[in-house]
C-alpha cells in the first residue's frame, strides 16, 4: 500500500533524549525550555525575528484575525484547506472569495479590488502547496485601500520569496506543524510578524491573556503547545535540509515520467525558492481524474482530492460561483509524496497513471526511467489480483 503521505520520523534515539530531559525536569508545558529552544532554532534556521510555537494552525489563524482586532469581510481564496474559511467564520467575521489563478492555483490580484467593500478591512490568501502568492501585487492592494494581509502559509516551511522567508510577508504569516507536513511537531503551528508589539500581543493571547501571575491585559485561549511537541521539532529540524532535498528529487522525477501525461502542473513563480511540499496534477476532466484514481487504487495507491470541494460552496458561506476554482477543484489530486517514497514505488504510479490515459504499453514514455522493468509490471499484475480477484 502506497499511501498519498507519510510523517517523517527521526530515530527513536534522537526522540528519547530529548524526553528523558522532559522527565527529569517534570516540566511538560506552558513556555517550556524545549519550546524556547525550538523557538530560538526556528528562527535563525528560517532567518526570521519573531515567532511564536503555537497549538496548530489553525488556532495560529484565530491568533491572526484577533490580533489584528479585523472585523466585517476578509476577501479570501476558495482553494485551502477548510481551516481557512472556517477560522474566518468563526471569528465572526464574513469571508468574501476572488477567483483563483489557473496556473498559480492561489488567489489572483486581478480580480481582488473589484471584490474591496466599505467593509473590507482584510485579505487572508493562501501560498497553495507552498507556491508564493504574489505578494508584490497583494501588498500594493492593501497598501492603497488601507487592508491587513495575513498569509496562511501552512504548506510553506521552506519557501521564500525575494531571498527572504515567505513567513516575513504580510502583517502576520501563519503555519502548520501537522504530521503531514515536510516539517512537523507532530501537532503544531506558529505565528509570525515583524511587528513586535504585535508578537507581545500574541505572546499574551496564546496563553489565556496573563500578563502577570494574577493579572490579565488582553483576551486570550490556550493556545501553548507542549514540550513533547517541540522535541519532535527539534529532532526533525536536524534533517529538514535533509528532507528538502529528497522532496525536490522526487518531484523533479514525477516531472519528468509524467511529461506525456495530458494532465496540467501547478506553474510555480520561482522553482528556486519552492519547497515541494506537493505534487498536484490537474487533469482534463472530472471523468479522467476519477478513472486514473480508480486506477491507482485497484494497485492500492491513494492519492487526495485535495483541495476539493471549492470553499465558496461550503454550506455556512454565501455560495459564491468561482468558476476557475470550481474547475480546478473538481479535477485536481495530490500524489503520494514523502520522504521514503521509493523510485521504484513512484515509477509504479506514473506507469498507472499513463495506462490510464491507454498508453501503448509497449512504448515508454519521454523520460520514462530505466526502472520501470518487468519486475515492476509484474508487481502491478499482482497487486491488481490480489486487490481485485482478476487482473
Amino acid at each position: 500500500m502506497i499511501p498519498v503521505t507519510k510523517p517523517f520520523l527521526p530515530s527513536e534515539k534522537e526522540f528519547r533524549a530529548y524526553v528523558k530531559s522532559i522527565w527529569e525536569r517534570q516540566w511538560l508545558t506552558n513556555n517550556g525550555p524545549l519550546v524556547n529552544t525550538l523557538e530560538l532554532k526556528l528562527k535563525q534556521y528560517l532567518g526570521i525575528s519573531h515567532m511564536l510555537f503555537v497549538t496548530n494552525g489553525t488556532i495560529a489563524l484565530q491568533l491572526a484575525i484577533k490580533a489584528l482586532n479585523i472585523s466585517g469581510e476578509i476577501i479570501t481564496t476558495p482553494f485551502s484547506f477548510v481551516a481557512t474559511t472556517s477560522t474566518i467564520v468563526w471569528q465572526g467575521c464574513e469571508p468574501v472569495f476572488v477567483d483563483i489563478d489557473p496556473g498559480t492555483l492561489n488567489i489572483d490580484p486581478s480580480k481582488i479590488e473589484a471584490a474591496i467593500t466599505p467593509r473590507t478591512t482584510a485579505i487572508l490568501a493562501t501560498h497553495v502547496f507552498g507556491n508564493p502568492c504574489d505578494i508584490t501585487a497583494i501588498q500594493a492592494i492593501a497598501d492603497k485601500h488601507n487592508l491587513k494581509v495575513i498569509y496562511d502559509a501552512a504548506h510553506c516551511f521552506g519557501t521564500f520569496y525575494k531571498n527572504r522567508s515567505v513567513f516575513e510577508y504580510g502583517d502576520i504569516s501563519v503555519t502548520s506543524f501537522h504530521s503531514t507536513k515536510l516539517y512537523h511537531t507532530i501537532e503544531g503551528g506558529a505565528v509570525f510578524t515583524q511587528d513586535p508589539e504585535l508578537l507581545r500581543t500574541m505572546a499574551l493571547m496564546r496563553n489565556f491573556g496573563y500578563s502577570g501571575v494574577d493579572t490579565f491585559s488582553e483576551e486570550g485561549i490556550n493556545a501553548k503547545n507542549s514540550e513533547f511537541h517541540a522535541a519532535m521539532g527539534l529532532c526533525n529540524l536536524r534533517h529538514v535540509d535533509e528532507i528538502l532535498k529528497k522532496r525536490k528529487y522526487l518531484y523533479e522525477q514525477y516531472l519528468q515520467r509524467l511529461s506525456n501525461l495530458n494532465v496540467q502542473f501547478q506553474k510555480l513563480e520561482n522553482e528556486q525558492d519552492y519547497n515541494y511540499a506537493y505534487f498536484p496534477i490537474i487533469f482534463e476532466s472530472e471523468a479522467l481524474m476519477h478513472q486514473s484514481k480508480a486506477k491507482l487504487e485497484l494497485a492500492q495507491i491513494y492519492c487526495r482530492r485535495y483541495f476539493y470541494p471549492s470553499l465558496s460552496s461550503l454550506p455556512y458561506v454565501k455560495n459564491q460561483p468561482m468558476p476557475v476554482c470550481d474547475s480546478i477543484a473538481s479535477r485536481i489530486v495530490c500524489l503520494p509524496l514523502y520522504h521514503t517514497l521509493s523510485l521504484s514505488d513512484l515509477d509504479l504510479i506514473c506507469r498507472l497513471l499513463l495506462r490510464a490515459q491507454n498508453f501503448d504499453n509497449n512504448v515508454k514514455p519521454k523520460h520514462f526511467g530505466s526502472l520501470v522493468t518487468d519486475k515492476i509490471e509484474s508487481e502491478i499484475n499482482v497487486t491488481a489480483v490480489n486487490v481485485n480477484g482478476s487482473v
